[in-house]
C-alpha cells in the first residue's frame, strides 16, 4: 500500500499491529493535540529495522511512543536477558522487548536475525546515535541486524521546527557499511531538526539545514 499523508497514516495490512481501534484513536488524538503531524509513506513490510533520528531529549520517546501506539504497529526491542529476572519483566513483556544475550556483539547480531528469521511479522526499532548526548558517530548494530537478517531498514525522522515525524522510505543494506550510512545520512539531508542541537551527533550535523 502506497500512502501518504500530512496527519497520520493508517497501518498496512502487513505491518504487526498492535492495540485496539479505541486505543489507536486515543493516542492518535494526543499526537495530534499537541501540533505534530505524520509526513511520509508508510512501507507496507512484514519485517523490518525501523530507525529514527535524531535523538536528542527524553522527550523524543514520549512523540515516538504516542506515534506508534496511535498507528497501533508492534514495534520489537531487544534487551539484556538479565533485565527480565527483575521486577521490571512486566513491563518488558507488555512493551514487547525480547530477552538476549548481550555478552558477545557478533553472537547478539546472529541470536536476533535469527530471532527474525523465525517470524512472520516482526519490526525491530532501534535508535542509531544509542544515546541522546551528542555521539560521534552512529552505531552500527542497527546495520548489521538488518543485512544478517536479510530485511530491509526504514528511516523515520524527528523534526521538531515542523513539529513533524518524518518516514524518509527504505533501505537496502548492501554490507557495505560505511558506503551506506552515507547514503542513509544523505537521505536524512534537510529532512530533520533536533530538540537540542547541542547534542546533535556529529554525523548528523552537516546534514541539518538549520531555520
Amino acid at each position: 500500500m502506497n500512502q501518504k499523508t500530512l496527519l497520520f497514516p493508517v497501518l498496512p495490512d502487513q505491518v504487526p499491529s498492535r492495540g485496539s481501534t479505541l486505543s489507536r484513536a486515543i493516542f492518535k488524538k494526543l499526537f495530534l493535540a499537541q501540533g505534530w503531524k505524520f509526513d511520509g509513506e508508510f512501507p507496507n513490510l512484514a519485517k523490518a529495522v525501523a530507525i529514527i533520528s535524531p535523538h536528542t531529549s527524553n522527550i523524543d520517546a514520549w512523540h515516538g511512543f504516542l506515534a506508534l501506539l496511535g498507528i497501533g504497529i508492534k514495534i520489537t526491542i531487544f534487551g539484556k536477558n538479565t533485565l527480565f529476572d527483575t521486577p521490571l519483566k512486566p513491563l518488558l513483556d507488555w512493551v514487547g522487548v525480547i530477552p538476549v544475550q548481550r555478552e558477545n556483539p557478533h553472537g547478539l547480531t546472529r541470536e536476533i536475525a535469527e530471532i527474525v528469521q523465525a517470524t512472520d511479522q516482526i519490526w525491530i526499532g532501534m535508535a542509531p546515535e544509542g544515546t541522546r548526548k551528542k555521539a560521534d558517530k552512529i552505531r552500527s548494530g542497527f546495520y548489521y541486524i538488518a543485512y544478517e537478517a536479510q530485511i530491509p531498514i526504514v528511516m523515520f525522522s524527528f523534526d521538531y521546527a515542523k513539529k513533524t515525524i518524518h518516514c524518509l522510505g527504505v533501505f537496502e543494506p548492501s554490507g557495505d557499511f560505511e558506503t551506506d550510512l552515507e547514503k542513509i545520512l544523505k537521505i536524512y539531508d534537510g529532512k530533520f531538526s533536533p530538540k537540542n542541537p547541542e547534542w546533535l551527533a556529529l554525523p548528523l550535523q552537516k546534514h541539518w539545514k538549520k531555520p
